[in-house]
């Protein structure tokens, strides 16, 4: 299995050109399932999650094929073969569960299993359940497998959801495209990438308004057709490099950013003393003056701060001046990475959903292990700051949201490397 080594070797420098998100190419995917004809999606990610969400629809009939070195997707849903997403695909990501609602919206049917994916808690499936049988589904699960139907078809429907989840108003949202009548969908997630599927289905016939607010309305159409998209850039691969150079100090430019993504994360390093700037190319980061300011966090739906950031946060916490509090309030058995920071000296106490973190001068490199996606680029930024070596093992995970992580990051002066697995 391989590892990554990271030796703390001073202040960082230059560019890293953000990729498209994660999150949104995901849920862009499965759009593909509500028309016959092609859907071609550009500035993807080249990610494991990417394969796996390939490996489900071609497992559907899907025709999916990766161009210019897997940045353009080319899909094709003409001729499905199934309706049925099985639980070998299913339970390696989460995201798999947003065929549910496009299979059932198009063929009136649909046998999802319930998903897997990582080990942050239950996130249960449950709101899904519920605003699709809002529009008139008949759900019933059975041996882990979600059984839905909906015999005469999606039908309009007013509907607010008790939190507002981003995959249940995906999920939600691309069912009622094809529904008849209009959906009004209240409590809505915000999410840039909610905007962004909206954006693509909207390309692709479909009547859509409201998105980025809290109430998304959707008028339905009888078919939507093929169309060609740019995936956002991802957010959290953007707040994690912009961490960088708040941690190791140095000034980084990250290519492609938008302030308007990351405005509470940028407004949490501005009170700790980093400095960010909206550039023509992207967005400049450089730490003000010594060691940066404890602040608190509270992990929040978008426009709040993102929980997918909470990990690396807490790692340049870890040497503040001063104490910090985050608490987590999205997902629970978010702080796996906490023991692993204190191995490299870290003064960190969790109770519940909430971490207190004392800065100390500086951390000691040491063998840790990831624990999910997020907590392991959260142990390699700490180990860029560390002295000495530090050895994160488990990194298959990272290689599920970030890619060429060694590549970028090595281009802006860090020194790291991935040691092959036996």
């Amino acid at each position: 299995m391989d590892s990554i080594l990271v030796t703390g070797n001073g202040p960082l420098n230059g560019q890293i050109p953000i990729a498209g998100a994660k999150n949104a190419c995901l849920t862009l995917m499965p759009a593909t399932l509500l028309s016959e004809e092609p859907l071609t999606l550009t500035n993807a990610p080249r990610l494991s999650d990417i394969k796996t969400m390939t490996a489900l629809l071609q497992s559907l009939g899907a025709e999916v094929s990766s161009l210019q070195d897997g940045q353009v997707i080319a899909m094709s849903s003409h001729d499905l073969t199934s309706q049925t997403a099985d639980y070998e695909i299913v339970r390696k990501m989460r995201a798999s569960n947003l065929v549910l609602g496009p299979l059932l919206a198009r063929f009136g049917e649909a046998v999802v299993s319930l998903p897997g994916g990582c080990a942050i808690g239950a996130r249960p499936m449950d709101l899904h359940v519920e605003g699709l049988e809002a529009l008139g589904a008949e759900i019933e699960l059975e041996d882990g497998y979600l059984h839905a139907k909906a015999p005469g078809g999606l039908k309009g429907a007013v509907h607010e959801m008790r939190f507002a989840s981003v995959g249940a108003t995906e999920n939600i949202v691309m069912a009622a495209t094809l529904a008849k009548g209009t959906t009004v969908l209240k409590n809505a997630a915000r999410e840039p990438e909610i905007v962004d599927l909206v954006e693509c289905l909207r390309k692709m016939g479909a009547q859509i308004s409201g998105e980025g607010t809290s109430t998304i309305e959707i008028q339905g159409v009888d078919r939507l057709h093929g169309a060609t998209h740019q995936v956002v850039t991802d957010r959290i691969e953007l707040g994690t490099y912009m961490l960088a150079p708040a941690i190791c100090g140095g000034e980084v430019e990250l290519l492609g950013g938008r302030m308007s993504l990351v405005e509470s994360f940028a407004e949490k390093l501005d009170a700790a003393g980093v400095d960010v700037v909206q550039t023509k190319d992207g967005l400049k980061v450089a730490r003000k003056n010594g060691r940066v300011r404890s602040v608190d966090v509270v992990t929040e739906p978008f426009p709040g701060f993102p929980t997918d950031l909470q990990a690396q946060m807490m790692a340049l916490m870890c040497t503040a001046e001063g104490t910090s509090v985050l608490e987590e309030r999205i997902f629970e058995n978010r702080f796996m990475h906490a023991p692993e920071l204190v191995r490299m000296g870290a003064n960190i106490e969790v109770h519940g959903g909430t971490a207190t973190v004392t800065g100390v001068e500086s951390l000691k490199g040491a063998p840790v292990m990831a624990t999910d996606l997020r907590a392991s680029v959260s142990l390699i930024l700490a180990g860029m700051a560390a002295e000495g070596e530090t050895t994160v093992s488990r990194v298959y995970h990272l290689d599920r949201g970030y890619e060429h992580v060694v590549r970028k990051l090595e281009g802006v002066g860090a020194k790291i490397e991935r040691i092959k697995g036996q």
